[in-house]
């Protein structure tokens, strides 16, 4: 691993299986563990000692740690997390703990981008949907006709899909950087927006095609799953295939899911290893085998943590913007549809800004964490770690896994 936080894999190729010999392997490359119970030749070299045998009753444990930790040190920590497998508080501490110690550079990219795209989407929601008249008509429509209901959504698709266009290139733009800014924190590095632009930029159209990739792929499964169903309905089997399609709905979406958490560590991959696309795909696969449900525990936890911090930004503002515009609240009460007006649009676009200033940093930040836990857990990285951020007893270590570039 180079000094840089474009960490390349241990090794000629991270998809490559593991050597069964012992020791170190071969070409550099660590051995991967097998299970919890396997140490790895390369793992930290001071064990704790074997347990005694016998009569003699072992002393008490040392304040403030078990038997697993006697007379072990502490893992070294460099920069915001321990150099050791880490546990899901750790994970969510780091990303919180990177975004405080380099505030200026996370919130400086997390809110370049949140402007970004929330300008796109103010603008065309400003454009399109201003005059929603036709979508006040269908509201006194007993039976609106297929032109009233396609001449109402057309201004909808219009700015949704500007607006999908803008968050695509922006979430790109963000999780580059950010993974890079994680990365540095990790070394206990600084790192400026001009280093993570300028560190980032070379892959960005790798990282926007693999994320056009992924997002194909798991929409693709859901739609597989209800595409049999929607077969059967339009030749005629109204109630077979509502039922088939409920199914074939449900097993798309865990489908999606799988295959979502499956390839969810692609991105850190490419960035930090610099991956191809498809190699990348690989690589998170063979990194979440075996803990897929402790990464969609993880990730899911994140999804949530997220909403909930959004949730309770933009909320306040969706009271505040028809109450600004001149509606007052009564669309919100009576659930009509709210006059859309440029003040409407600036207030929710400003709360918007500063919900995902907030969430953009801690979801990349603990996406790019447990792609280096995995490495920890299933590589040793946590030995090229030390040795690249110069912790002491860990220069020039021989038995270090050997930059893959």
């Amino acid at each position: 691993m180079s000094d840089s936080p474009g960490w390349a894999s241990p090794g000629s190729s991270p998809s490559d299986p593991p050597p069964v010999s012992g020791g170190g392997g071969t070409s550099g490359q660590p051995a991967e563990k097998a299970t919890p119970r396997q140490q790895p030749t390369n793992w930290s070299p001071q064990q704790p000692p074997a347990a005694p045998q016998g009569w003699g009753a072992p002393p008490p444990p040392p304040p403030g740690g078990g038997w697993g930790n006697w007379n072990q040190p502490p893992a070294a920590k460099p920069g915001v997390i321990p150099l050791r497998p880490l546990g899901v508080g750790e994970i969510l501490d780091g990303a919180v703990s990177t975004a405080r110690a380099h505030w200026r550079t996370t919130l400086g990219i997390s809110l370049a981008v949140a402007i970004m795209i929330q300008l796109a989407s103010t603008v065309a929601t400003g454009i399109w949907m201003r005059d929603n008249s036709s979508l006040r008509a269908l509201e006194t429509e007993a039976e609106p006709t297929r032109g009233e209901v396609l001449d109402a959504l057309s201004g909808t698709f219009s700015a949704l899909g500007v607006e999908m266009l803008a968050s695509l290139i922006g979430t790109v733009i963000a999780t580059a950087m950010l993974t890079v800014v994680v990365s540095r924190a990790v070394l206990g590095r600084p790192v400026s927006m001009g280093d993570a632009w300028r560190d980032s930029r070379p892959q960005l159209a790798r990282l926007l095609g693999l994320t056009l990739l992924v997002g194909v792929i798991v929409t693709g499964a859901v739609v597989l799953g209800f595409l049999p169903g929607i077969l059967l309905s339009a030749a005629g089997s109204g109630p077979a295939g509502i039922g088939i399609g409920l199914l074939g709905g449900f097993a798309g979406t865990a489908a999606a899911v799988w295959l979502w958490v499956r390839y969810c560590l692609s991105a850190p991959a490419l960035m930090l290893e610099r991956q191809g696309v498809l190699a990348s795909l690989r690589r998170s696969a063979k990194l979440v085998r075996n803990s897929w449900w402790r990464i969609f525990g993880i990730q899911l936890l994140t999804v949530v943590l997220v909403f909930m911090v959004g949730m309770i930004i933009q909320l306040p503002v969706s009271f505040l913007a028809p109450v600004l515009s001149g509606d007052g609240i009564d669309p919100l009460v009576s659930g009509a549809v709210a006059e859309i007006t440029w003040t409407y649009l600036i207030v929710v676009g400003i709360g918007a800004v500063l919900a995902s200033t907030i969430t953009l940093p801690i979801s990349a930040g603990v996406t790019a964490l447990l792609y280096m836990d995995q490495r920890i857990r299933r590589e040793a990285l946590d030995l090229e770690l030390a040795r690249a951020a110069g912790v002491p007893g860990h220069e020039g270590r021989t038995d270090d896994p050997a930059p893959g570039n």
